[in-house]
Formats: structure tokens, sequence, C-alpha cells
């Protein structure tokens, strides 16, 4: 028996010799791999290198079927019985459906070809990109994106960029890759944001800096789309600062971890943009009004606030990532189980490691505050939200007038535009809400608002920006100042990756329930609280904040409304 196994052992050794570029092994016990009765583990100890490198790994893979399973898939398209579509949903053969659907909002940009027309982009590093600014590394099925660049808080460069995509693509059709996670070097950010400083000193070199600049957008919007339709689990640790680009890196993933050092943000008005990344399909799909809030005012979401809110799935001490880590490099899954099982595998081990949630750090964005909310920000302009939050009085009035302060510093263009892309955001498809942003982000690098308020705030520092126009009461007609922007004349159409697309997250069974569907079982036949609240419970298998955000919904909307 041990000779054969020996032999095998040697087999495997020599197989993954032959891919030196891509992993090296050693041999120790443990419950890892069966052959016979004998257990043997692969331990990997070096990093991946450059995906242009090295081979694919299908091939000698299959020699030993035990060492790890493949995820297989397939595309196809998606009906039912009435010929509605039905997209992104996985079928008795555990196939994932994608339906290649559009929306009937106007102007659309870039319509993508069928999936079978796409010829794969090849997107690889240039010779002056920063070397090791993104580190790759592995632990059995797990493949590791360390954002590295932690004295500028991580922020995201096209070098990183250039990295990062190839690296998703060798990983998605590997048999050895069954979990990506992304995270960040250092204990203050995951990514702080795109490198707008960079953007703009491209800008002031005129039309031929505007262009790569475009560029860069293109090039991050395709990113952040491959991992909005990646087909193996991703897995983002919002370990950090979470803000701008880095929110693409993650809100788009169907497991978000947030920890009690996350600071999420969408803090670009604040700099005369526009919050980008996919935030016209992901924040509009947030509870009540939150979206439109967080998009206008910037607000800061600390914590477990950023659980609370939905921004991530779920919330863990930063001291169990790393044990967290070598738990889910201990998955093993079946070559037949759909993504969905291997996510909810992943979901339940996550639900290992938390430890309680903070009482230090109460629900912010509830009860009164979020009612207000609601009542404020649910509006059709930004002059009527500002009249919403002047009427304000009682508990809320300090925070409107907070609100509304900083809501004067911001661009007022910024605003106008952002309020109407929250408002037509939430009837796109995930791959229209790429390819529009790229069209406006082409905008707003011909216009004055941006290059302004970065170089004051960022560059400059002297903190007072002379927008165009200078204050929302200033504004005539916010239409005049939107329309200009949401034009798509001249601008080259943006080409995804694949043409994968959906109107909704596949995956949002991960995330705390909504309040959409809170709301529907109080007014099922067992409108009991703890009826409800056991109902949800063990649909999610007793996840963690669950009971917290039910019971908060439940009594915000069965008290006497105030202010």
């Amino acid at each position: 028996m041990f000779p054969g196994i020996l032999r095998a052992a040697r087999a495997l050794y020599h197989i993954h010799a032959r891919h030196a570029d891509v992993a090296k092994f050693t041999f120790s016990a443990s419950k890892t791999l069966k052959y016979s009765t004998t257990v043997i583990k692969f331990q990997e100890i070096s990093k991946d290198t450059s995906p242009q490198n090295s081979e694919p790994l299908s091939e000698s893979r299959h020699q030993i079927e035990e060492v790890e399973m493949p995820l297989r898939s397939k595309v196809i398209e998606s009906s039912d019985k009435n010929g509605m579509g039905k997209p992104y949903q996985i079928d008795t053969d555990k196939s994932i459906r994608i339906q290649n659907t559009k929306s009937s909002s106007e102007n659309s940009v870039g319509d993508n070809p069928p999936k079978s027309d796409y010829k794969p982009e090849v997107i690889r590093e240039l010779p002056g990109d920063e070397k090791e600014d993104v580190l790759f590394n592995t632990l059995f099925g797990v493949r590791f994106i360390e954002l590295n660049r932690p004295s500028k808080h991580n922020t995201l460069s096209s070098s990183m960029i250039r990295k990062i995509v190839p690296r998703l693509q060798e990983w998605a059709k590997s048999d050895m890759a069954n979990i990506v996670i992304i995270k960040g070097c250092g204990q203050k950010a995951f990514c702080a944001g795109g490198d707008v400083v960079e953007l703009v000193k491209l800008n002031r070199m005129g039309e031929e800096g505007q262009k790569q600049s475009n560029e860069y957008f293109a090039l991050e919007y395709k990113l952040d789309h491959l991992i909005a339709t990646y087909t193996k689990p991703y897995v983002a640790f919002m370990d950090g600062y979470t803000m701008g680009g880095g929110a693409g890196l993650c809100i788009h993933a169907p497991i978000r971890i947030a920890t009690e050092r996350t600071v999420f943000a969408m803090p670009e008005t604040k700099i005369g943009f526009f919050p980008d990344v996919g935030a016209s399909f992901f924040l509009p799909r947030l509870n009540g009004s939150i979206g439109t809030y967080l998009a206008l005012t910037g607000e800061r979401l600390e914590g477990v606030n950023a659980f609370y809110a939905g921004v991530a799935t779920h919330y863990v001490h930063s001291s169990s990532l790393y044990p967290l880590e070598l738990r889910l490099a201990e998955l093993r899954f079946k070559d037949y189980d759909s993504i969905e099982e291997r996510l909810d595998l992943i979901d339940s081990t996550i639900e290992e490691f938390v430890t309680g949630l903070p009482h230090d750090q109460p629900m912010i964005i509830s009860g009164e505050r979020r009612k207000a909310i609601d009542r404020c920000f649910n509006k059709g302009s930004i002059i009527s939200i500002i009249s919403a939050l002047k009427a304000e009085n009682g508990t809320n009035k300090a925070w409107a007038e907070e609100t509304l302060q900083l809501l004067s510093r911001h661009s007022p263009t910024s605003l106008c535009v952002t309020l109407r892309l929250m408002q037509i955001g939430k009837k796109w498809t995930i791959a229209e809400a790429f390819q529009r942003e790229h069209a406006l982000a082409a905008r707003f690098m011909q216009k004055s608002d941006f290059n302004e308020g970065v170089d004051e705030l960022l560059i400059s520092k002297l903190g007072e920006p002379k927008w165009d126009p200078p204050l929302i009461k200033d504004v005539k007609s916010e239409a005049e100042i939107t329309e200009p922007y949401f034009q798509t004349d001249g601008i080259q159409p943006l080409k995804l990756l694949n043409g994968d697309d959906y109107p909704d997250y596949p995956h949002n069974k991960y995330r705390l329930p909504s309040e959409e569907a809170v709301k529907e079982a109080l007014r099922g036949p067992n409108r009991d609280i703890s009826k409800v609240i056991d109902y949800f419970l063990k649909k999610s298998a007793g996840k963690q904040g669950v009971k917290e955000v039910v019971f908060e919904i439940f009594e915000r909307n069965t008290t006497d409304p105030g202010k």
C-alpha cells in the first residue's frame, strides 16, 4: 500500500514541479487528502508568480481527483413558464444561469455582444508598473489578493488593476483555486479609493491626459464587473478604510466582511465627482433611502454599522481574520457543488468566528434617524431634499443641521448628478451600470469641478474649492445641469471583459434580511414579532445580526410616526 502512496505522491510532485512558477509543495500529515487509508497534505509554500508565465493546471490536475474538486458551471439562458427571465439561478444540474438582460432606460451605452461572440481582452502588466503593489499568495484552495500600498492607504492604481485582472481570470479557469480572498496590507485600510491625485495630473495635460484618465476608469470598471460576475466564491475583508474605488473591489462580492476597524464611505461629491465603481447599482438597492443618503453626503459607516446597513454581509473582529483564513483553506468542495452550495458552506464557516456584536456601537441608521433619512432623501430634487432637512425638528433637528452643512460644502453639480444617478440606477442591470458610469466619468474629466475639488482638498489642501456653479441656491434648473452629463455622444462605449449580466445581485441571501422581506413577513399570518424573528433566524441558520435588524424594522414600523 505504502509504495503505491509514495508513487502517487511523487507523481503529483513532478506534475506540479513542471509548474514551479505557480507553486511548490511539501508533504505533511493531515486530514486533507485521502489516498487509500493514509492521508497526505500538499502544502503550498511559495507565492504565485505572474500569470502570464504560468501554464494551465487543469490538464494534469485530474490524475488524482481527491486533491481538490473543480467548480464546473455553464452559462445558459433562463426563463420561467411565462417566459419571464429569472437571471442567475441555480438549475437542477448545478449550473449557473445568467440572463443577459437590459433595462428599459434610455440612452444605453455600450451594449455587450452575446457571450459566445466575446473575444477575451488581454490585460497584462506594463514595464513601468510599480513592483509588488499587489501581493498574491496561496494556501491550499484559497487564493489571496493583498493590496500593498499601505503608505497610501492601498489606493487603487492602474498598475494594481493590471496585476489583479489576469490573476482572477487564471483562477477562474484553475481547478485548484476554490476561494478568492481580497484584503489590504496593514491595519488602517482595505483600500481608501482610486488614485484621484494622479488622475488630476493627467487631466491637466489636456485632451491626451483626459484620454488616459478615461482609460483608467475603463480598466477599473472592467475589474469591478469581473468581480461582480465572478464564477467562484469571492470574499472581501473590509478591514479598515473602504472608500470610493476601494468599495468597487468589495461591494459586488457575495461575501463582504466588516470588522471593528471598517470605515465605509462614498465621498465623491465632496471632491466634485460622483459615486462610481458600480455604486449606481449597489446603493439604490439598500433599504429605504440609505443609499441616496450615503451617496449625497459621503457619510461614513464605521465598524458594525456597515454590517447593519447592508454594506457588509458579515461582521467579524479583526483578530479573527487570520484564523478564518486558515479555516477557509481547510474547506473541500465536491466537483458538482454549485457556487451557491460553496457559498453556503463559506457563510456558515464565517459564522463560526463571530464573537457577538459590540455594545458600544449602537445602530446609527435606525429608529427616528432612519425615519428622517427616508423622509428627506426620497425627494426628486436636491432643493427638495434641502427643504425637507430644514423642516426637521425635535430629536432630528441637530442631525438635519449638520447634514445641511455637509451638503453645502459639496459640489452642487455632483449633488444633482448623483441624485439623478440614484434614481435611474435602480433600473439598470449590473453591466449597464458600469457602462453608464464610464460615460459619466468621461464627462466629469472634461469639466472643472473634479480637478478643482481634488486640488483644493487633496493636493494643495487649502480646502476652498470654487465650484461651478458655486452654491446649490445658484442652480436654476437641476435638469439643465444633469442632462449634459448623461449624454453619450462622442464617448467610446465600454466593452466589459465578459457578457455576464443581471438585474439584481444573485447572492443577496448572505446579507441581513431586507426591509421589504421583513415587512412582508410582518403582514403575513404570523405577525408576532418573536415568530418573525424565529423565521428569519431559521432561514439564515442563526446568522448574527438578524435578530437586531428584524426587531429594529418591526419597532420603527409599528410605533407612531414622529420627528
